[in-house]
């Protein structure tokens, strides 16, 4: 672009006017853009930027803000504030078209249209729409597509002109329709708060500056009870249950600006009317606020398990030790002490928890209880929160297992989950592994749909990360003492043949990795690669994945390998390196799709957010099969089941050639690269290097520097979590 200080046609009105043609970046949490913007002659394609994550490509803008030089990029046109305007030549109105916002109008086929009709193409497609039956490509059936899709943009029209003038996307307004309905404007008006609830993608900041535009005033109790709300369900993301009322009133004055005494009677308030639950804690001034649903769960939990401890269990009395020699001999193998104990106490207890790091044979333990069981006709179910970990419990079993939602049948056309306590599992032993992901939620539910009489094994491993839901469930029922467990110490001498098994438990006790060390081969399972700098860390990171482990240790990278890291932002988080290896594993082919992160086919994707219609749940992993650049529609394949997703679903995936370790939680992968630098340091603890660490079957690499290994290694310090649980537990509430 030219110096905008030579061009008075750029420069004097500090304003701009014309089409989007590309989003080179955008960031969803700030709403921060930046596009291309193709203003004609003379001044042509200029970058924009600023808070644009409304715009899509082939939109008309008209925007006024400012120039500022950039010292890496350059001249670029900060926005200010921007309208759209109805596109009127025809190449904006094909690229308009072409953008997506009209299902069954792509590219290709807009231009067909607008050559067809010209600038009387959205005048044709408004009150003729029969007539592009004549252009190539359009038969009856796109052409009732069109109709339809056409015929819903208008019904929101005036919510997507409404919406806009505070700055949220047509992407949005689809959602929110879909919500609201026909009353989605006057609702909004009504509350607009109610949208940081209900529509993901509008935060509580961006609900409050249409809350502001509408006219409601900063102390408004509708929105200081929003607020109040607000920090709550924060609070909630990050693990806790509740909130001390004094971290409450605090957090929510410094959101909503407004006095200690104004937000405490808020909470008063919501309390009396039952929209709240305060827990009287000694040590807590003031006490524990509960949102009502949590605390609901928290006390139905307790309710629930004293109900299955205190009701006799349906498993016939039988020969422990005879049943374990008959276990042994089927499996051809001999037990340690520690696991004879354990196969035995899941026949005596009515609910046990059996918990152990790798290599301490909980997978053995799952199979002999299934075999003694089966063989005694007791009637088992097996299930675990995710998809990947239920299968991996299938495969050591050779039973069914099931997600826990499937396994409680859930149908939210029906109504949610269709096992409860009017209807329980059918099974006399219900075992759930990977416990530690399971968060109190979930454990409501599934314990609420257990008949008393129904023994529980809840397996996990008590040093990984606790869920990424609320609750600290594991933890706090072995620190309740009140249910009956055995920990499992013992490294069994294959596992001990691994490095990854060592250093994994060397790790736990906050011990430095040991060394690699290679077989006859000269090779490892575990190796350290130090790097300093973030670039060639990324460098390396791509050699590794496309080259190095493939030949040496005949792995395929779109199938074997997981990089995982700490974060998701920065040069090393995992948004970053999406990027950088998706262009290195899966380059532009001709099939690729801009919107949601330049998905193409092939990709490794992630779901990111609970789909229970589409019965795809948080950190499923699939395959792109397919995707229609027209239509922006893509297809993807989770363990060989198809599932379709329309544009404005986009959102709930993300690229997963590189994921959190979060993330990452109920899964294993045959080879594992962990990115672990300094740029890592909030988040370098002990637990999330341990859980890393034993995401990786056969092969491990840390990429990154040995002081912050050391840092993570060090700090044993994990965040807590705001629960009662074990209290409850132990009867002190």
């Amino acid at each position: 672009m030219t110096d905008p200080g030579k061009s008075t046609a750029l420069f004097e009105p500090a304003g701009l006017k014309g089409q989007v043609q590309s989003i080179t970046f955008m960031d969803e949490d700030t709403g921060y853009v930046v596009a291309t913007l193709n203003c004609g002659p003379p001044v042509g394609a200029v970058t924009v930027v600023g808070n644009l994550l409304s715009v899509r490509p082939g939109e008309v803008l008209e925007m006024k803000g400012r120039w500022e030089r950039h010292p890496k990029y350059g001249w670029q046109f900060r926005v200010m504030s921007h309208t759209r305007v109805q596109p009127t030549t025809t190449k904006a109105i094909e690229r308009y078209l072409g953008s997506g916002l009209i299902k069954g109008i792509g590219p290709e086929i807009a231009r067909r249209i607008v050559k067809r009709f010209g600038k009387n193409t959205l005048d044709v497609i408004e009150n003729s729409p029969g007539k592009l039956a004549q252009v190539e490509g359009i038969g009856p059936k796109r052409v009732e597509m069109i109709k339809e899709a056409w015929g819903r943009q208008k019904e929101i029209r005036d919510l997507t002109l409404f919406l806009q003038e505070h700055g949220l996307s047509s992407t949005l307004a689809q959602k929110i329709f879909k919500a609201y309905g026909e009353a989605s404007i006057s609702l909004i008006r009504q509350n607009p708060f109610r949208l940081a609830g209900d529509i993901h993608g509008i935060g509580f900041k961006r609900a409050d500056a249409i809350a502001a535009k509408l006219g409601f005033e900063p102390d408004s109790p509708v929105r200081v009870e929003a607020g109040v709300i607000h920090v709550l369900q924060g609070m909630a993301e990050e693990g806790h249950l509740f909130c001390p009322y004094q971290e409450l009133v605090s957090k929510a004055s410094e959101l909503l600006g407004l006095s200690s005494q104004a937000i405490g009677h808020a909470i008063e308030a919501m309390v009396s009317q039952g929209r709240l639950v305060r827990e009287e804690v000694q040590g807590i001034s003031g006490g524990a606020i509960y949102l009502k649903r949590l605390h609901a769960y928290e006390t139905g939990i307790k309710k629930h398990l004293l109900r299955l401890l205190s009701a006799k269990g349906a498993i016939p009395p039988m020969d422990l030790a005879k049943a374990v020699r008959m276990a042994q001999k089927e499996m051809g193998i001999r037990f340690g002490p520690g696991q004879i104990r354990a196969i035995q106490a899941a026949f005596k207890h009515k609910v046990l928890i059996i918990t152990g790091g790798p290599g301490t044979g909980k997978t053995t333990i799952l199979n002999a209880v299934v075999r003694i069981a089966r063989r005694a006709r007791v009637k088992v179910a097996l299930a675990a929160p995710t998809g990947r970990a239920a299968k991996r419990m299938e495969e050591a079993t050779a039973m069914e297992a099931k997600t826990i939602h499937r396994l409680l049948e859930y149908q939210p056309h029906r109504g949610g989950f269709q096992r409860g306590e009017h209807a329980p599992i059918d099974a006399q032993l219900v075992i759930i592994d990977e416990v530690s992901m399971l968060d109190v939620p979930l454990a409501y539910y599934l314990l609420g749909a257990l008949s008393p009489e129904t023994n529980l094994i809840l397996v996990g491993d008590k040093d990984q990360l606790p869920s990424v839901g609320p609750g600290n469930l594991l933890g706090d029922l072995l620190a309740s003492g009140q249910i009956a467990s055995i920990t499992l110490q013992e490294i069994f001498r294959q596992a001990a043949q691994s490095l990854i098994v060592v250093n994994a438990h060397r790790i736990n006790r906050g011990q430095m990795p040991l060394a690699p060390r290679g077989d006859e081969e000269g090779l490892s399972d575990f190796y350290l690669i130090e790097q300093d700098q973030a670039p060639e860390a990324i460098k390396i990171l791509v050699e590794l994945v496309t080259k190095r482990i493939p030949a040496r240790f005949g792995l395929a990278p779109l199938e074997d390998i997981q990089v995982i890291s700490p974060m998701r932002k920065g040069l090393l988080g995992t948004t970053h390196m999406n990027q950088v290896l998706q262009d290195a594993l899966n380059p532009r082919g001709a099939k690729w799709l801009e919107e949601g992160g330049r998905f193409r086919v092939g990709d490794r994707v992630m779901q990111i957010r609970n789909n229970y219609e589409k019965e795809v749940f948080n950190g499923d992993i699939g395959h792109v099969k397919a995707l229609d650049p027209e239509s922006g529609e893509i297809v993807v394949l989770f363990d060989g089941r198809a599932v379709a997703y329309e544009p404005h679903e986009l959102d709930e995936l993300s690229l997963a050639y590189a994921i959190t370790v979060h993330k990452s939680q109920g899964s294993e992968y045959p080879a594992v690269i962990l990115v672990l630098t300094g740029e890592h340091y909030i988040m370098l603890q002990r637990n999330l290097l341990y859980t890393a660490v034993t995401r990786a079957k056969k092969l491990l690499v840390i990429v990154g520097q040995k002081r912050a290994l050391a840092m993570a290694v060090g700090n044993k310090r994990s965040w807590a979590r705001h629960t009662l649980l074990a209290q409850r537990l132990r009867g002190l509430l």
